[in-house]
């Protein structure tokens, strides 16, 4: 068994599972249920798979076709990938547990089949080792992404799928002009070759600046987060967590192998600081926009705005600290904010609208999905034991020990703000409207499904030292000071 589990090629399947699990169900639909579970469940095993053999061998690298780099293309992973990887089949697996209960059958037929589409992309995405082809992958989610963005209908569910869509094509383009801009100049694209060759230079900083817009487009960072709160205020409650627990984080994602791995430029001071100035912008932008609105979903998606303003602040701190914070916060945002957007739905599910003003007793009616929605926000605030606890305090550690404290203090000040927008809805949910509405019976799977994302973005601080360890895999921040 351990031979088997050391020498299989698992990011092969971790990319074939979820087309097959896509194809399946839409050449079977009377079965697709049945189907969306195996992949889902396939997914997080061959995950768990990978990780044992992370552990036991190192890095992998699996050459497709048995051509290598540079002329082929080799699949590669490492502690970073399996991080994103975990959190990618645990999300997974829940928003497919969940959309059985909430989509009516024929609109899960239409979602099912995209769906895997999307995680074969993220997969895919996670294990490139090359630069083009985490172009292809991105472009591929993207649109996946967009297509699930639009499957609620209607004209603003539409409008905001199209303006996600220029969004996506438009950082897409910026990106691959980079990496034009780098194969020209250095003759090949693969990260670790790439790591060798690229010095500074007119050219490289060029494709930094024109990689790092397209990706910061994708990541909606302030002021380029113009797409994503209608997008994912108007998509789908399932739709709605894949996007902020997932899709996000994909470009971000790119973003930090640019910067650990491939841009000695990117180390530089100016840069870093710029793109912390923004993430304190997003941070206190987000948070205000979060505050002032009116309907749930909006607030979440705002606090998506925000909570990737924290993700920036990293590059600025740039230590082995920083780095274990915001991959940390990374893994723990996916768990929480998916939580969110799930308990939403059942919310919406239940009382037929997200107006927070008119939540009629939420808290006697849907107990668990309260529960939900504020253990989520245990994390998002950065109270202990949540995940994203453990996550700002190692950045505040970093900042503190770096002599920029002012990072630290946007950090806890958008804690604040943050407190203040969760009570902000857990507080209506204990209220008595004048007017009651007619209400449905929300399925208990989609209570627990959210409750259970939320439990485990709450567990993941007491179980730290594992994903931390993990991060080391590879040696990702070999080269990376220390503080």
């Amino acid at each position: 068994m351990e031979v088997i589990i050391t020498t299989f090629p698992w990011g092969v399947v971790l990319i074939l599972v979820p087309l097959f699990g896509a194809l399946s169900c839409f050449m079977w639909p009377n079965v697709a249920r049945y189907l969306a579970l195996s992949t889902a469940f396939a997914l997080v095993m061959s995950v768990i798979a990978l990780a044992v053999r992370l552990i036991t061998t190192g890095s992998y690298r699996h050459e497709i076709g048995g051509w290598g780099a540079p002329l082929g293309i080799e699949l590669f992973a490492d502690g970073l990938s399996l991080l994103m990887l975990a959190a990618t089949a645990v999300v997974g697996f829940a928003v497919t547990v969940y959309s059985i209960g909430y989509f009516p059958n024929r609109q899960l037929l239409r979602f099912l089949p995209i769906w895997f589409l999307l995680l074969a992309a993220l997969n895919a995405l996670f294990l490139s080792g090359d630069i083009f082809n985490l172009y292809v992958a991105l472009e591929l989610t993207g649109l996946a992404a967009v297509a699930l963005t639009a499957m609620s209908g209607g004209r603003a569910a539409l409008i905001a799928a199209m303006r996600y869509l220029f969004a996506t094509l438009v950082g897409s383009m910026s990106y691959l002009l980079g990496v034009v801009l780098i194969y020209h100049s250095f003759g090949s694209l693969d990260f670790m070759i790439l790591a060798e060759r690229v010095e500074a230079s007119p050219a490289t900083w060029s494709a930094l600046g024109l990689m790092s817009i397209g990706l910061a487009l994708k990541t909606a960072l302030f002021p380029l987060h113009f797409w994503l709160p209608p997008a994912h205020a108007s998509a789908p409650a399932p739709v709605s967590a894949a996007l902020s627990g997932l899709v996000v984080k994909a470009s971000f994602y790119i973003l930090l192998r640019l910067w650990l791995e491939v841009f000695p430029a990117g180390h530089s001071l100016i840069p870093g600081e710029f793109l912390g100035a923004l993430g304190v912008c997003a941070i206190f932008w987000g948070g205000l926009q979060a505050l002032r609105a009116t309907r749930l979903k909006l607030l979440i998606a705002y606090s998506t705005v925000m909570q990737v303003g924290y993700f920036f602040l990293v590059f600025p701190l740039a230590t082995v600290v920083a780095w274990h914070g915001v991959l940390f916060l990374l893994l723990s945002h996916a768990l929480a904010k998916a939580a969110m957007f799930l308990a939403a739905g059942n919310i919406i599910y239940f009382a037929g609208h997200d107006r927070i003003v008119d939540f009629d007793r939420i808290a006697q009616q849907l107990p668990m999905t309260l529960a939900a929605f504020a253990l989520a926000g245990v994390c998002i605030m950065g109270l202990p034991p949540g995940g994203g606890f453990i996550a700002k305090w190692l950045m505040v550690q970093a900042s503190l020990e770096s002599g920029q404290w002012w990072w630290a203090a946007a950090l806890i000040l958008g804690s604040l703000v943050a407190a203040a927008y969760v009570f902000k809805v857990v507080g209506h949910s204990f209220t008595q409207t004048t007017v009651r509405e007619k209400t449905n019976v929300v399925p208990v799977l989609m209570e627990w499904t959210a409750l259970a994302l939320a439990l485990a973005s709450v567990l993941l601080g007491l179980v730290a030292s594992w994903p931390l360890a993990w991060m080391e895999i590879g040696g990702v921040f070999a080269g990376v000071p220390a503080r």
